[in-house]
């Protein structure tokens, strides 16, 4: 095989000359920044030391008033879903398939999150207060076999669910993750006239 006469180099002037090469456009990113992870983790670290709190200091099924009419500290467990749904029912494998259906919900959650751009601000902070209430409720399901509950919300005979820190965190992710499907936080280019 024959060797093929190299490439000229070309000069200063012809290389000056040459348009522009526009730049890469950064690769997106899947990693959550800091500031994700860090709301994860104070999720979790808030959620269990509450949960840890009331399971050395409130005995099961006693309240403590803190705002008569309106708020109670309540020690209840939930064997169910969110919201005590299935609290009530008992089937075989109860704690297992409860599980592996938080496990499989926080892999969906997690993926999704990787799929967000950067400047879906709103719904990245939505997602890490889900993934951190998710994981915090997970923790309390493999150790125990149930999540505790305390916080007792009412107005006069009519109980909301209780529900604790980590309820409360997905909750209010969820409400970001809507917003932002909204088009709320997000920001637009402008538009030229």
């Amino acid at each position: 095989m024959v060797p093929t006469d190299p490439q000229p180099v070309p000069s200063a002037t012809e290389h000056a000359s040459a348009a522009p090469v526009a730049p890469a456009a950064p690769a997106r990113s899947t990693f959550a920044r800091p500031f994700e992870l860090g709301s994860i983790a104070l999720i979790v670290i808030l959620d269990q030391i509450t949960k840890a709190l009331i399971r050395a200091n409130l005995p099961l099924g006693d309240s403590r008033t803190i705002f008569n009419g309106w708020l109670d500290l309540t020690h209840v467990q939930n064997t169910g879903a969110a919201f005590g749904l299935l609290n009530n029912v008992d089937f075989p494998y109860k704690p297992y398939i409860m599980i592996g259906i938080a496990a499989l919900a926080l892999l969906a959650i997690a993926a999704y999150g990787t799929q967000l751009g950067f400047q879906d601000r709103l719904a990245r902070v939505g997602l890490a207060a889900i993934l951190g209430g998710a994981f915090g409720n997970l923790i309390d399901r493999a150790i125990f076999g149930h999540v505790v509950d305390f916080v007792d919300v009412y107005w006069n005979d009519v109980h909301f669910w209780a529900f604790n820190v980590a309820d409360a965190a997905i909750s209010v992710g969820a409400v970001f993750v809507i917003l932002d499907m909204l088009g709320l936080g997000r920001r637009h280019a402008s538009h030229t006239v």
